[in-house]
């Protein structure tokens, strides 16, 4: 998303005049401003049908991409293909608004007209897709179309008779099973309407609040600058999800104050990008994928977000004695124009510009749903706003808050655009119940190499595609794989979700790691190794979720506590030994001490397991610790002491 929206913006030496910018970005301000009131329309009214809504806003959303992409095209014929396929997107949506009742009367059977909507729709999709988000998703698709037309030459079971262009297009766009599917229904109802109030909440200056928030509360620490980069990264993320849009908004910022208290370039790029993807995970809000999973799964969203709760507490606080940890082994400095001071300022003075963001948790909480929940605090960021003047949104501000939220969209629409197409043919083909069942004949009963496989499989897919086209894949292809050997669905689903979105710190994709070295002058891959060391929670907490579904709030309250306490003891016993300093540095054999016994804690059996081994590791492991950290700290008093009386 990042390299679509700065290519564009930063492009000056395409050949383009004045005059055919000025027109295009009017005309992208248009189809912006349409596709917010179309979602805003839809979610709080929801008269618009399925297929009509969805239809649309694709339609307004992939013209609006490509006029994009066109605008940036140095050779003008492709700029001008490019405006072409724009007028050409805008025909599938207004096409089947106005022939809906003739399309449900024939049984969503194309006719020669359709086909010919349907080739240009394909031929704009995949252009949209191969400049907003890559390749990976183009060949993705474009193996897919070619599997069920051509699959009759297929020997074997998973061969089949193959479908014609006519089928085709019934199933991918007359249809909600294919690009209008389930995800792009996620899209207009959820993902673009949260980006929406992201994205004004940001113009009200709410962003600016969480990080004056955060250097208030650990400005007078040791390593304040760190830890304030990132409380105010995983805050910002509870309104935007999106692990490189909180990089480049509060790393511009946390990233050279790191630097200035003694952080090295590739610490402080690490810091922020292991801090922003935080945003994925963590509620109100989350991760686009996680509003996808909700209607995947058939549950309110409100359950998703109250499960991924304590998941998202062990990665934030795993991440911050992590940064406690690394500036106590540098001997960093400390913000001194941190502190309680500027905590209480900027609660009286902006305060109140968080009421949107606790009014959607009461909401929530309430009972409304997710879509009736944030236009109502879209209202009311729009009520607060004009309370002061450097806060205020007029008309020309929110054009601008609608066109920024369709440029962070248009990477997300094209990728679920384009993995609904792919699904579309693994249910048309039965492809996917194929391949979920291999997955299940490769594993066998063993439900440990069945999530190993699954974990290598969506790791993959996480490093070529966006999270929420990795997710809906996965839900496709490999969660059927777990919950066919009794794993509950949502801790299928929570499990791929998070191999699926790790992709954003680790190589060699690592958008959020790469976003932030850009920043902060740091060698990229190094910058995401260490991000990886800092995240590594979300590697190892979702093998926790099968042992411990107590961490997604399944069980009884017991089970719960138990699993969040044993959790987080494991894991922060495992970040102070990838830190390797505590009071005092660790030597290698305390370090790998703790490894062992934080793994102990961490013993894959049921958290309730009452068996003499299980009850022997976990007991052993705590007591380990213990001894490591009070050896540590006995060490470390009597070198004071030692010091206090040599002096």
């Amino acid at each position: 998303m990042l390299s679509f929206i700065d290519e564009v913006r930063l492009d000056h030496q395409a050949p383009r005049s004045e005059r055919e910018t000025a027109i295009v970005s009017l005309a992208f301000t248009i189809l912006a401003v349409a596709v917010t009131a179309l979602v805003v329309y839809g979610a709080y009214f929801g008269l618009i049908t399925a297929l009509i809504l969805r239809s649309i806003f694709f339609s307004l959303v992939s013209s609006a991409g490509l006029l994009f992409v066109g605008l940036k095209a140095r050779n003008s014929w492709v700029r001008y293909l490019c405006y072409a396929l724009a007028a050409v997107a805008l025909v599938p949506g207004f096409h089947l608004w106005s022939t809906y009742f003739d399309i449900i009367m024939r049984g969503a059977m194309a006719t020669p007209p359709d086909l010919w909507i349907f080739v240009g729709l394909m031929a704009a999709l995949l252009v949209l897709v191969r400049m907003a988000v890559g390749w990976a998703l183009v060949v993705l698709v474009a193996v897919a179309l070619a599997y069920a037309w051509f699959g009759y030459l297929i020997p074997g079971q998973y061969g089949h008779g193959g479908y014609g262009i006519r089928r085709l297009a019934s199933m991918l766009m007359l249809s909600t099973e294919g690009v209008y599917g389930l995800p792009m229904g996620v899209a207009v109802e959820y993902i673009f309407l949260f980006a929406l109030l992201g994205t004004l909440l940001m113009k009200v200056g709410t962003g600016e609040v969480f990080v004056d928030i955060a250097r208030g509360l650990t400005g007078r620490m040791q390593g304040g600058p760190g830890l304030s980069a990132a409380l105010s990264s995983t805050m910002l993320g509870t309104i935007n999800g999106s692990a490189v849009a909180n990089v480049v908004t509060t790393g511009t910022f946390t990233i050279p104050l790191m630097k200035r208290v003694g952080y090295s370039a590739t610490l402080a790029g690490a810091i922020e990008a292991a801090a922003s993807s935080a945003g994925q995970i963590l509620p109100p809000v989350m991760g686009a994928a996680a509003f996808l999973m909700a209607e995947i799964i058939g549950v309110p969203y409100s359950h998703i977000a109250f499960a991924a709760i304590l998941p998202a507490a062990l990665y934030c606080i795993a991440l911050l004695v992590a940064v406690r940890l690394e500036a106590g082994r540098l001997g960093l400095e400390r913000d001194m124009e941190g502190g309680l001071a500027l905590l209480r300022e900027t609660l009286l003075r902006r305060g109140y510009l968080l009421l949107p963001l606790f009014a959607l948790v009461g909401f929530l909480i309430a009972g409304y749903t997710p879509t009736r929940a944030a236009v109502m605090c879209l209202v009311m960021a729009l009520i607060i706003s004009p309370w002061r003047a450097e806060t205020r949104v007029g008309p020309i501000g929110l054009a601008q808050v609608c066109r920024d939220t369709l440029i962070s969209s248009i990477p997300i629409v094209a990728a679920v655009a384009a993995a609904g197409a792919v699904i579309g043919v693994l249910n048309l083909t039965g492809l996917g119940l194929m391949l979920s069942g291999l997955i299940v004949d490769l594993g066998g009963d063993s439900i440990w190499t069945i999530l190993i496989l699954t974990a290598l499989v969506s790791f993959v897919l996480g490093m070529g595609l966006p999270t929420s086209a990795a997710y809906l894949l996965l839900a496709v292809l490999v969660a059927p794989a777990l919950t066919r050997l009794g794993v509950p669905a949502i801790v299928a689903h929570m499990f791929i979700f998070y191999y699926g979105l790790v992709s954003a710190i680790t190589p060699p994709v690592a958008l959020a790691a790469y976003a932030a070295a850009s920043i902060s002058g740091g060698d990229a891959n190094k910058t995401a190794f260490e991000a990886v060391r800092l995240g590594f929670v979300k590697l190892l907490v979702p093998f926790l979720f099968a042992t411990m579904p107590g961490l997604l709030m399944i069980g009884s309250s017991f089970e719960i506590t138990l699993s969040a306490l044993l959790a987080t003891i494991g894991i922060v016993g495992l970040t102070i030994a990838f830190a390797g300093w505590l009071v005092r540095p660790l030597g290698a054999g305390e370090r790998l001490v703790m490894t062992v016994t934080s793994l102990m804690v961490l013993w894959p059996t049921a958290v309730t397991a009452t068996d003499p081994v299980t009850l022997f590791m976990r007991l052993a492991g705590i007591a380990g610790l213990a001894f490591v950290i009070y050896r540590a700290s006995t060490s470390t008093l009597q070198t004071l002491s030692v010091n206090s009386k040599a002096s």
